[in-house]
Protein backbone atom coordinates (compact mmCIF):
# COMPACT_ATOMS: atom_id res chain seq x y z
CA UNK A 1 0.00 0.00 0.00
CA UNK A 2 1.43 3.41 -1.11
CA UNK A 3 2.15 6.01 1.61
CA UNK A 4 -0.56 8.09 0.22
CA UNK A 5 -3.29 5.86 1.38
CA UNK A 6 -1.56 5.51 4.82
CA UNK A 7 -1.53 9.07 5.35
CA UNK A 8 -5.33 9.31 3.89
CA UNK A 9 -6.39 6.39 6.91
CA UNK A 10 -4.74 8.08 9.18
CA UNK A 11 -5.90 11.84 8.54
CA UNK A 12 -9.50 10.11 8.61
CA UNK A 13 -9.08 8.14 11.92
CA UNK A 14 -8.03 11.35 13.22
CA UNK A 15 -10.77 13.58 12.00
CA UNK A 16 -13.12 10.74 13.18
CA UNK A 17 -12.09 11.07 16.59
CA UNK A 18 -11.59 14.50 17.39
CA UNK A 19 -15.38 14.68 15.56
CA UNK A 20 -16.73 12.09 18.48
CA UNK A 21 -15.21 14.12 21.11
CA UNK A 22 -16.02 17.25 20.51
CA UNK A 23 -19.71 16.33 19.23
CA UNK A 24 -20.28 13.05 20.66
CA UNK A 25 -21.06 11.55 17.28
CA UNK A 26 -19.65 8.46 16.29
CA UNK A 27 -17.69 7.94 13.01
CA UNK A 28 -19.33 6.02 11.05
CA UNK A 29 -21.44 8.41 8.93
CA UNK A 30 -18.06 9.97 7.93
CA UNK A 31 -16.07 6.75 7.97
CA UNK A 32 -18.16 5.06 4.93
CA UNK A 33 -18.26 7.19 2.60
CA UNK A 34 -14.70 8.14 2.57
CA UNK A 35 -13.80 5.14 2.93
CA UNK A 36 -16.28 4.23 0.15
CA UNK A 37 -14.54 6.50 -2.34
CA UNK A 38 -10.54 5.53 -1.34
CA UNK A 39 -11.63 2.02 -2.15
CA UNK A 40 -13.05 2.90 -5.01
CA UNK A 41 -9.75 4.72 -6.42
CA UNK A 42 -7.86 1.71 -4.97
CA UNK A 43 -9.10 0.19 -7.49
CA UNK A 44 -10.95 -2.67 -5.31
CA UNK A 45 -13.80 -4.32 -6.78
CA UNK A 46 -17.11 -2.66 -7.16
CA UNK A 47 -19.33 -4.96 -5.58
CA UNK A 48 -17.66 -5.39 -2.61
CA UNK A 49 -17.24 -1.73 -1.97
CA UNK A 50 -19.76 -0.71 0.32
CA UNK A 51 -19.59 -4.05 2.38
CA UNK A 52 -15.94 -3.36 3.24
CA UNK A 53 -16.75 0.39 3.86
CA UNK A 54 -19.40 -0.82 6.41
CA UNK A 55 -17.37 -3.55 7.56
CA UNK A 56 -14.04 -1.92 8.26
CA UNK A 57 -16.46 1.16 9.65
CA UNK A 58 -17.79 -0.94 12.25
CA UNK A 59 -14.41 -2.69 13.52
CA UNK A 60 -12.96 0.50 13.85
CA UNK A 61 -15.44 2.06 16.16
CA UNK A 62 -14.77 -0.70 18.45
CA UNK A 63 -11.79 1.02 20.75
CA UNK A 64 -13.72 3.99 20.34
CA UNK A 65 -16.71 2.77 22.35
CA UNK A 66 -14.34 1.22 24.75
CA UNK A 67 -12.92 4.56 25.54
CA UNK A 68 -16.40 6.27 25.42
CA UNK A 69 -17.67 3.94 27.57
CA UNK A 70 -14.93 3.81 30.46
CA UNK A 71 -15.16 7.30 30.15
CA UNK A 72 -18.60 7.65 30.93
CA UNK A 73 -18.74 4.47 33.51
CA UNK A 74 -16.03 6.87 35.67
CA UNK A 75 -18.97 9.95 35.71
CA UNK A 76 -21.61 7.31 36.89
CA UNK A 77 -23.48 8.07 33.69
CA UNK A 78 -24.17 4.57 32.60
CA UNK A 79 -27.40 2.93 33.47
CA UNK A 80 -26.11 -0.60 33.54
CA UNK A 81 -29.42 -2.08 33.88
CA UNK A 82 -30.69 -1.02 30.81
CA UNK A 83 -27.77 -2.24 29.17
CA UNK A 84 -28.12 -5.43 30.28
CA UNK A 85 -31.33 -5.46 29.12
CA UNK A 86 -30.70 -4.23 25.84
CA UNK A 87 -27.90 -6.13 25.10
CA UNK A 88 -29.13 -9.70 23.87
CA UNK A 89 -31.50 -7.30 21.40
CA UNK A 90 -28.48 -5.40 20.02
CA UNK A 91 -26.56 -8.20 19.54
CA UNK A 92 -28.59 -10.46 17.74
CA UNK A 93 -29.92 -7.61 15.93
CA UNK A 94 -26.88 -6.27 14.77
CA UNK A 95 -25.16 -9.91 14.26
CA UNK A 96 -28.09 -10.68 11.62
CA UNK A 97 -28.45 -7.44 9.85
CA UNK A 98 -24.88 -8.11 8.18
CA UNK A 99 -26.62 -11.27 6.81
CA UNK A 100 -29.12 -9.08 5.40
CA UNK A 101 -26.08 -6.44 4.20
CA UNK A 102 -24.29 -8.80 2.66
CA UNK A 103 -26.90 -9.94 0.23
CA UNK A 104 -27.38 -6.70 -1.00
CA UNK A 105 -25.79 -5.19 -3.63
CA UNK A 106 -23.10 -1.96 -2.89
CA UNK A 107 -25.81 0.11 -5.40
CA UNK A 108 -28.35 -0.80 -2.70
CA UNK A 109 -26.39 -0.49 0.75
CA UNK A 110 -25.27 3.07 -0.31
CA UNK A 111 -28.48 4.19 -1.32
CA UNK A 112 -29.93 2.60 1.85
CA UNK A 113 -27.09 4.28 3.68
CA UNK A 114 -27.61 7.93 2.03
CA UNK A 115 -31.20 8.09 2.69
CA UNK A 116 -30.65 7.50 6.56
CA UNK A 117 -27.63 9.71 6.68
CA UNK A 118 -30.28 12.57 5.13
CA UNK A 119 -32.69 11.99 7.75
CA UNK A 120 -30.64 12.02 10.78
CA UNK A 121 -28.69 15.44 9.34
CA UNK A 122 -31.86 16.72 9.01
CA UNK A 123 -33.07 15.98 12.38
CA UNK A 124 -29.69 17.41 13.67
CA UNK A 125 -30.13 20.81 11.80
CA UNK A 126 -33.94 21.12 13.24
CA UNK A 127 -32.90 19.61 16.55
CA UNK A 128 -35.55 17.65 17.38
CA UNK A 129 -36.03 15.97 19.98
CA UNK A 130 -38.66 13.55 21.30
CA UNK A 131 -40.28 14.91 24.36
CA UNK A 132 -39.95 12.17 27.71
CA UNK A 133 -43.54 10.88 27.85
CA UNK A 134 -43.48 7.42 29.28
CA UNK A 135 -41.52 5.00 30.97
CA UNK A 136 -38.97 2.01 30.02
CA UNK A 137 -40.97 -0.80 29.08
CA UNK A 138 -40.16 -4.41 30.47
CA UNK A 139 -36.99 -6.39 29.43
CA UNK A 140 -38.87 -8.05 26.61
CA UNK A 141 -39.67 -4.96 25.56
CA UNK A 142 -36.10 -3.29 25.82
CA UNK A 143 -34.62 -6.00 24.19
CA UNK A 144 -36.61 -5.91 21.89
CA UNK A 145 -36.10 -2.16 20.59
CA UNK A 146 -32.48 -2.91 20.76
CA UNK A 147 -32.76 -6.23 18.30
CA UNK A 148 -34.14 -2.60 16.32
CA UNK A 149 -31.25 -0.24 16.63
CA UNK A 150 -28.95 -3.14 16.27
CA UNK A 151 -30.06 -4.20 12.76
CA UNK A 152 -30.01 -0.56 11.40
CA UNK A 153 -26.87 0.27 12.76
CA UNK A 154 -25.07 -2.73 10.93
CA UNK A 155 -26.58 -1.40 7.74
CA UNK A 156 -25.19 2.12 8.28
CA UNK A 157 -21.89 1.33 10.42
CA UNK A 158 -23.04 3.57 13.62
CA UNK A 159 -22.81 3.29 17.16
CA UNK A 160 -26.58 3.10 17.72
CA UNK A 161 -26.12 6.72 19.47
CA UNK A 162 -28.84 8.37 16.77
CA UNK A 163 -31.19 5.74 17.83
CA UNK A 164 -30.22 5.25 21.37
CA UNK A 165 -30.17 7.93 22.84
CA UNK A 166 -34.02 9.86 21.32
CA UNK A 167 -35.51 6.42 22.47
CA UNK A 168 -34.23 6.72 26.31
CA UNK A 169 -34.89 10.21 26.67
CA UNK A 170 -38.60 9.71 25.62
CA UNK A 171 -38.63 6.79 28.60
CA UNK A 172 -37.55 9.66 30.58
CA UNK A 173 -34.41 8.92 30.82
CA UNK A 174 -31.80 12.01 32.32
CA UNK A 175 -30.14 13.44 29.35
CA UNK A 176 -26.69 12.69 30.81
CA UNK A 177 -27.64 9.27 31.58
CA UNK A 178 -29.16 8.43 28.15
CA UNK A 179 -25.87 9.44 26.73
CA UNK A 180 -23.78 7.81 29.01
CA UNK A 181 -25.95 4.55 28.28
CA UNK A 182 -25.99 4.73 24.79
CA UNK A 183 -21.92 4.77 24.97
CA UNK A 184 -22.01 1.69 26.84
CA UNK A 185 -24.35 0.31 24.21
CA UNK A 186 -22.05 1.21 20.90
CA UNK A 187 -19.75 -1.41 22.24
CA UNK A 188 -22.06 -4.54 21.41
CA UNK A 189 -23.13 -3.20 18.91
CA UNK A 190 -19.66 -2.52 17.32
CA UNK A 191 -18.29 -6.17 18.04
CA UNK A 192 -21.11 -7.71 16.37
CA UNK A 193 -21.60 -5.72 13.56
CA UNK A 194 -17.55 -6.03 13.42
CA UNK A 195 -17.53 -9.77 13.67
CA UNK A 196 -20.77 -10.32 11.64
CA UNK A 197 -19.02 -8.42 8.99
CA UNK A 198 -15.61 -10.13 9.26
CA UNK A 199 -18.06 -13.49 8.99
CA UNK A 200 -20.47 -13.04 6.04
CA UNK A 201 -16.98 -11.95 4.07
CA UNK A 202 -14.46 -15.00 4.55
CA UNK A 203 -13.78 -16.93 2.26
CA UNK A 204 -15.28 -14.71 -0.43
CA UNK A 205 -13.17 -14.56 -3.70
CA UNK A 206 -11.97 -11.00 -5.08
CA UNK A 207 -10.88 -9.01 -1.97
CA UNK A 208 -8.15 -7.33 -1.78
CA UNK A 209 -5.21 -8.58 -0.04
CA UNK A 210 -5.10 -7.50 3.67
CA UNK A 211 -9.02 -7.73 3.84
CA UNK A 212 -10.30 -9.58 6.78
CA UNK A 213 -14.00 -10.87 5.24
CA UNK A 214 -15.33 -7.30 4.94
CA UNK A 215 -12.84 -5.86 7.35
CA UNK A 216 -9.84 -3.93 5.77
CA UNK A 217 -7.38 -4.91 7.75
CA UNK A 218 -4.96 -1.86 6.92
CA UNK A 219 -7.23 1.00 7.67
CA UNK A 220 -8.80 -0.68 9.87
CA UNK A 221 -5.00 -0.81 12.09
CA UNK A 222 -4.69 3.03 10.61
CA UNK A 223 -7.92 4.97 11.78
CA UNK A 224 -8.70 3.15 14.95
CA UNK A 225 -5.55 4.22 17.67
CA UNK A 226 -5.24 7.72 15.86
CA UNK A 227 -9.30 8.32 16.30
CA UNK A 228 -8.91 7.25 20.00
CA UNK A 229 -6.04 9.77 20.65
CA UNK A 230 -7.61 12.50 19.03
CA UNK A 231 -11.05 12.25 20.92
CA UNK A 232 -9.57 13.77 24.48
CA UNK A 233 -8.80 16.45 22.32
CA UNK A 234 -12.20 16.84 20.80
CA UNK A 235 -13.50 16.36 24.24
CA UNK A 236 -11.37 18.71 25.76
CA UNK A 237 -12.48 21.60 22.71
CA UNK A 238 -16.24 20.84 23.29
CA UNK A 239 -15.61 22.92 26.55
CA UNK A 240 -14.44 26.01 24.56
CA UNK A 241 -16.03 26.04 21.44
CA UNK A 242 -19.90 26.80 20.18
CA UNK A 243 -20.86 23.29 19.91
CA UNK A 244 -24.30 23.21 18.61
CA UNK A 245 -23.65 25.74 15.43
CA UNK A 246 -20.28 23.23 15.27
CA UNK A 247 -23.01 20.02 15.51
CA UNK A 248 -25.78 22.16 12.63
CA UNK A 249 -22.19 22.52 10.18
CA UNK A 250 -21.19 19.07 10.85
CA UNK A 251 -25.10 18.03 9.82
CA UNK A 252 -24.15 19.92 6.60
CA UNK A 253 -20.97 18.20 5.72
CA UNK A 254 -22.54 14.56 6.52
CA UNK A 255 -25.42 15.30 4.51
CA UNK A 256 -23.12 15.91 1.45
CA UNK A 257 -20.57 13.43 2.44
CA UNK A 258 -23.87 10.99 2.04
CA UNK A 259 -25.35 12.34 -1.22
CA UNK A 260 -21.51 12.06 -2.93
CA UNK A 261 -21.13 8.21 -1.77
CA UNK A 262 -24.42 7.80 -3.57
CA UNK A 263 -23.74 9.59 -6.47
CA UNK A 264 -20.18 8.05 -6.94
CA UNK A 265 -21.36 4.37 -6.66
CA UNK A 266 -24.23 5.05 -9.03
CA UNK A 267 -22.16 6.62 -11.68
CA UNK A 268 -19.38 4.02 -11.37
Amino acid sequence: MDLIWWLAYLALGGFVGLMAGLLGIGGGGIMVPVLTSLFIIQGMPFEHIAHLALGTSMAAIIPSSLSSLMSHHRHGAVRWQIVRYITPGILIGTFLATFIAALIPTRGLALFFAAFMVVLSLQMLVNLKPKPSRGLPGPLGVSGVGLGIGGISALVAIGGGALTVPFLTWCNVKVQHAIGTSAAVGLPIAVAGGLGYLFNGWGTTGLPDGAWGFVYLPALLLMAPLSILTAPVGARLAHRLPVATLKRIFAVMLMGLAIQMAYTVVTA
